[in-house]
């Protein structure tokens, strides 16, 4: 095996509840959190980081490999996130298979529960490699414990492995609740002190991502006015009829099941409520600004009509920006992008740079004035009982993150 301990290391990971919840008001979102970030903070110092430390601030857990080289070089910044989605993480029990053929149906254990290549196409790709996958219970929590131990398995190799490997200084750190979209809300430019990062936190081998959605949450509160239905002509406001009309004048293809690449949406998430009053909760997303600005407008613009016809103020939108399309900070300086593509060309890895129909925390750090695209962890199907990496994938991820030690050599500050 390339790198002893990455797989023990995932797979210890994995098994750690770190779900994070939404409805919490704490940071990190649950106390599982805490804990993890302290044992990764205990396993870094075991393996010679220095500065270890947690910021009780925002939940992160951060220190630092110190350079090998008097060469003024950029100091570069590793972050990952320790939590998972939201889809049972409690019970992870992984499954190994090796050797792969590329073509048999995986049987999720005993679950009912299978990896087929008819319906995951996916699979083709990781024809003799080791595949890691869930007992069909569970998620598996790839996304991002391989990022987390990639980058645990780069600081031991390093450190104690090969210590006169050339590099500038590197931080790195261990986030919360980038699933709930609050991680890195917090998050501590200057305590990380770098002068560019990557988020490793991507999917299958060669992603490399620095444009995202630009992402906003709506909700909208309907007031109807409820009375007998024997008796309601001309009288009743029915606010779930409201919510359904409001619905019906959004752009019917502008749908997640019906756009893709840089095509924006409007996703209804959540729709309850009565005949006296109902709540409708939307996300916003789009790449282009301009088109981003428009769609926030259009639900201003729905309920202005609608309150309009109706005489009053019964649709009320209250609509929050997220987070922004990191390219608008990362096309500043190509540098950190074109390092990372030369990275995985020089190890014959074909760079997958495409939008984000998502985000990721460097959306928002970079924002902060931390440019931090994102590279590729490995995981496939993320986020459910479906879900895999492979070793190889893993392995390769390390590879890049020294080839990037390496090139980065080359540019003095």
């Amino acid at each position: 095996m390339k790198y002893e301990k990455l797989l023990p290391r995932f797979i210890e990971y994995v098994k750690v509840n770190t779900r994070s919840d939404e409805n919490s008001t704490t940071v990190p979102s649950v106390p599982a959190l805490v804990e993890f970030a302290h044992k990764m903070g205990e396993e870094m110092k075991s393996i010679g980081v220095q500065d270890v430390h947690y910021l009780e601030s925002n939940g992160y857990v951060v220190g630092t490999i110190p350079a090998t080289t008097d060469k003024k070089v950029r100091k570069i910044g590793l972050i990952a996130h320790m939590d998972t989605a939201d889809f049972n993480a409690e019970g992870v029990n992984p499954q190994i298979l090796e050797n792969y053929d590329g073509k048999s149906v995986i049987e999720l254990g005993t679950s009912g529960f299978k990896l087929d290549p008819a319906e995951f196409p996916n699979l083709k790709n990781y024809e003799g490699q080791t595949l890691i996958h869930t007992d069909g219970t569970t998620l598996l929590g790839s996304d991002d414990k391989s990022g987390v131990a990639e980058i645990m398995t780069l600081a031991d190799y390093l450190l104690n492995i090969n210590p006169d490997f050339e590099h500038g200084e590197i931080r790195i750190g261990f986030g919360p609740d980038e699933e709930i979209g609050t991680g890195a809300d917090r998050f501590d430019v200057a305590d990380f002190n770098v002068d560019f990062a990557y988020t490793v936190d991507g999917g299958p081998l060669g992603e490399l991502e620095y444009e995202t959605f630009s992402a906003a949450g709506a909700v909208i509160d309907f007031q109807g006015k409820n009375v007998h239905p024997g008796t309601a002509k001309d009288i009743m406001v029915n606010a779930l009829q409201l919510a359904m009309d409001y619905h019906a004048q959004l752009p019917e293809t502008d749908r997640p099941e019906k756009t893709d690449g840089r095509e924006g949406f409007f996703h209804l998430l959540k729709l309850e409520g009565t005949v006296e009053e109902a709540r409708a909760q939307y996300i916003i997303r789009d790449h282009a600004e301009e088109k981003f600005e428009a769609r926030k407008a259009l639900m201003q613009e729905i309920a202005d009509k609608m309150n309009a016809n109706l005489g009053s103020d019964r649709v009320k939108p209250v609509v929050k920006d997220q987070y922004y399309n990191m390219a608008q900070i990362i096309e500043q300086d190509m540098s950190i992008i074109d390092i990372a593509r030369e990275a995985m060309e020089n190890l014959d890895i074909v760079p997958k740079i495409e939008p984000v129909r998502g985000g990721t925390d460097g959306s928002k750090i970079s924002f902060m004035g931390l440019p931090t695209p994102n590279l590729f962890a490995g995981g496939e199907n993320m986020h459910g009982r479906y879900e895999f990496v492979s070793l190889q994938s893993m392995e390769k991820a390390v590879d890049v993150l020294l080839e990037i030690l390496k090139l980065n050599n080359k540019v003095v500050k």
